[in-house]
């Protein structure tokens, strides 16, 4: 009788794609604990990934799981929270994320939406509808709305080399994101919590100035840049919160958003002997701008 493994199809026969599917199986005798939940990564479609290359240390096996690790802020209308990602067992395959969980209209005290959503579209007419009805799928757009903003924002700008973090995946109205911090979950300081000497703050603010120059560059502005929602990691300067972030051109108000952002920012630095100027600012923007 003739033995089949010894056919030239068996030889050939490569099983290691099942030795890998057996593997990830095998994760399915794990229960999610308290505070845990398995990774939404699978769930995700392609647009709602970030962009690649990936860095190394996104975590993609569906045999990961989610444990939340606390607070690290509240918001007007965002939490944002710490979770590690991690396979069971690998510690090769572990990453501290920041979970930013928007609250829903009735929850939310952003009283000031409007001012940036000026000249955005809607991903379709029924949303579009829905949100001028001000109906119970309207609420669920409007509330994912700025998720979906943030999320597309953080991958633009961190394609052009924008110092943001890199964002992981948007799901409903949460974002995932790079956490910006040390491996124990301390987070990076905000830039108004950082004392300095005269030279570093300098330094400081020429970083700044460079990613408002990129931002406008690209024909945004951040539209509430201030010393709290930069941060200072490892040295350097990122900007985070981006929800709002503005189109320049397409939102009516946009210019006066990019003088405001100037202002914010000088004043900050002016009060610390920086020696800066809001208006030379601008004008420098608006030339990259343009």
């Amino acid at each position: 009788m003739t033995d089949p493994s010894a056919s030239p199809e068996a030889a050939s026969f490569d099983a290691s794609p099942f030795d890998s599917l057996e593997t990830s199986l095998s994760f399915a005798d794990i229960e999610p604990g308290d505070g845990q939940r398995w990774t939404t990564w699978p769930s995700a479609t392609p647009t709602e990934r970030g962009p690649e290359p990936r860095p190394a240390w996104v975590v993609t096996s569906a045999g990961a799981l989610d444990t939340e690790l606390g607070i690290l802020k509240t918001g007007k209308e965002a939490d944002v929270f710490l979770l590690e990602r991690a396979v069971p067992d690998d510690p090769a395959q572990r990453t501290l994320l920041a979970a930013k969980r928007y609250r829903g209209e009735e929850n939310r005290s952003f009283h000031r939406s409007a001012v940036y959503t000026e000249g955005r579209s809607t991903r379709n007419t029924r949303d579009t509808r829905a949100l001028a009805r001000k109906s119970e799928h309207g609420r669920a757009v409007a509330a994912a709305q700025w998720s979906f903003a943030e999320f597309e924002a953080l991958c633009r700008l961190w394609q052009l080399g924008a110092p943001v973090p890199y964002p992981v995946q948007v799901s409903g109205t949460e974002v995932l994101m790079e956490f910006l911090g040390d491996d124990d979950g301390t987070a990076a300081p905000r830039l108004a919590q950082v004392r300095a000497d005269r030279d570093t703050l300098q330094e400081h603010y020429a970083q700044v100035v460079d990613l408002m120059r990129l931002f406008a560059a690209a024909g945004f502005a951040h539209g509430d840049l201030s010393a709290y929602n930069l941060l200072v990691h490892q040295g350097r300067v990122r900007v985070i919160d981006l929800p709002q972030i503005v189109d320049v051109i397409a939102n009516p108000q946009g210019l006066d958003l990019l003088h405001r952002d100037c202002v914010n920012v000088c004043d900050w630095f002016a009060r610390r002997r920086v020696e800066c100027d809001a208006e030379e600012l601008f004008a420098d923007l608006l030339a990259a701008l343009y």
